[in-house]
């Protein structure tokens, strides 16, 4: 059963956000290179369009990335990835009154982001470049750190730990925590991601799942993005276009075992399988 979260409230500058219940972030790529999506929001007028349509299916908030994390995916500059990324966030704040998530781990993005209006920042990389502990503290915003091994383009080389799963994630998140903690940003602005898929075999994955909820001993929300993964792909031999069942058990179990926040590309799908995992954990209809 899921264990009350110190912090139900998150503050994204103008924007309140409610996770006293499971609630969907929406996947909004602008690059060329995304795994399952690549190229298809470029233009800014697709990314508003699609932002679009996942709000109006029930997505809390828009992530919005423009650097590619996928395995072997190369690296971007910051100039690139403001070139991609701050129309898309000016446009979603402007027209659609959005609450976005920007997925970067370059301190000079995150900085124009916050200035853009942005909510939240989103990174794989647990601010560990030169610089991110600082721009993050800056913001003021919400941080969501993520456990990864490695970096995008050798990170599935050959993932291998000396301890548990589970273990060498939450001793890795509260260490990150500590990191930040020193450089002001407090703990109510932090969100956990264990980092399904990120430096990880099968194997690892589904055994950090299964004992996700002993994240929940670090005291902070947690956020599980599974969406179209190959962890799907290969338990089920499925391709990307066929993982929606899939990622919808996962989104499930994640929601059981503590996850406050799901980021997804199947955004209605996912809406009504955590809506309808949390009436039965609540054994209620109000969230």
């Amino acid at each position: 059963m899921n264990v009350e979260s110190p912090m139900d409230m998150l503050h994204c500058g103008r924007h309140r956000l409610d996770i006293s219940f499971p609630r969907v972030m929406g996947v909004l790529n602008v690059t060329p290179d995304s795994f399952s999506d690549g190229g298809r929001h470029i233009a800014v007028d697709d990314a508003l369009r699609h932002a679009e349509g996942m709000l109006a299916q029930g997505a809390a908030m828009v992530d919005v990335g423009g650097e590619s994390t996928r395995p072997g995916a190369s690296p971007v500059t910051p100039q690139q990835e403001l070139d991609r990324v701050a129309p898309v966030i000016e446009v979603l704040v402007r027209e659609l009154d959005a609450l976005v998530s920007v997925d970067t781990s370059a301190p000079e993005v995150m900085t124009e982001a916050a200035a853009l209006g942005a909510g939240m920042l989103n990174d794989v990389r647990a601010l560990r470049r030169e610089g991110a502990l600082q721009a993050a503290a800056r913001s003021g915003l919400p941080v969501c750190i993520m456990h990864m091994v490695g970096e995008p383009g050798d990170m599935q080389d050959s993932p291998y730990y000396d301890e548990d799963i589970e273990d060498a994630v939450s001793r890795f998140l509260a260490e990150r925590i500590e990191a930040c903690e020193a450089v002001g940003l407090q703990r109510d602005r932090l969100i956990l991601d264990p980092g399904f898929g990120f430096g990880k075999t099968v194997e690892h994955n589904l055994r950090l799942l299964n004992r996700m909820d002993a994240l929940q001993s670090l005291g902070l929300p947690l956020l599980a993005g599974m969406s179209r993964k190959s962890m799907i792909g290969k338990v089920l031999e499925r391709p990307v276009e066929e993982r929606l069942p899939g990622g919808l058990a996962l989104a499930t179990l994640a929601v059981e075992r503590g996850a406050r926040l799901l980021r997804v590309h199947d955004v209605g799908p996912t809406v009504d399988a955590a809506n309808m995992t949390w009436a039965v954990l609540q054994e209620g209809l109000e969230p």
